[in-house]
């Protein structure tokens, strides 16, 4: 992503939620954005998927420019977006459906990814049989399905209560060990994103702009660059969760609510 700036239009109005973004997110590297609410954090998502054309700049997703939507991008959203007549089986297997696949190659993968996130008994149950972290790691399951060479999370488990959010986190992050896929994740918890990624960028201002990005360094401290600059942390996830609160100018966490939009 280079030089993004992405504007919203409704009639006469317009507003900036992007200005001037640049960010370079290496082959199976997982990222955590952050920021207050209204920095253009899930724009960025929708940028990268190809849901939103960027006003100006360039995005491209391995060294291909992105378009539109494509197998090479995986997004999941705040809520699952499950279809309700579908069982979860058949929901995880309709990105497959709509590409051609045949009924028993769809089935067989898609037994695969339930099995993965952890729901091989699942696969006959309706959405509204779920709770709503099976719902979710369904919807990741789906996002998964095409192999995306990218998957983007806009707050996947922000609807969740503390301990279950907890674990699923760490669920994810094995996930993500065991895919090998690059992950990009919007978040609003500064202990979320260190737990989870390698890297941190911090989002501020309105338009949304690069304020600083951490590197989670967990065997020698964390490191910032950006305009809040400093050498290596002292402290591993300590270090990164300082850092990154010193890049928001702010000693409160964020809350865990919240989206971007008008």
């Amino acid at each position: 992503m280079v030089d993004v700036t992405c504007i919203y239009r409704r009639g006469t109005a317009q507003r900036a939620a992007l200005a001037g973004v640049s960010m370079e997110v290496a082959n199976g590297e997982f990222v955590a954005i952050i920021g207050p609410n209204g920095t253009g954090k899930s724009t960025l998502l929708r940028l990268v998927s190809g849901l939103l054309t960027p006003d100006q700049g360039s995005i491209s997703v391995a060294g291909e420019p992105v378009s539109g939507p494509g197998p090479r991008v995986g997004l999941v959203f705040q809520e699952p977006r499950l279809l309700p007549w579908r069982t979860t089986l058949d929901n995880v297997a309709f990105p497959l459906e709509l590409a051609g696949w045949t009924r028993e190659a769809r089935r067989s993968r898609a037994t695969e990814l339930l099995r993965l996130v952890g729901l091989r008994d699942a696969g006959h149950l309706r959405p509204h049989e779920l709770s709503g972290g099976m719902r979710q790691r369904a919807s990741i399951a789906r996002a998964l399905i095409l192999e995306p060479a990218v998957l983007l999370l806009d707050e996947p488990f922000s609807a969740l209560d503390a301990l279950t959010r907890e674990r699923f986190n760490l669920q994810l992050r094995a996930l993500w060990r065991k895919t090998g896929a690059t992950v990009v994740l919007v978040t609003h918890s500064i202990s979320e994103a260190v737990l989870l990624a390698d890297r941190v960028v911090v989002l501020t201002g309105h338009p949304g702009r690069v304020a600083a990005e951490v590197t989670v360094d967990r065997a020698t401290g964390s490191e910032i660059a950006g305009p809040v600059a400093g050498g290596p942390g002292p402290g591993g996830d300590a270090a990164a969760i300082s850092a990154v609160r010193a890049a928001l100018g702010s000693d409160a966490p964020i809350p865990a609510t919240g989206e971007d939009g008008w």
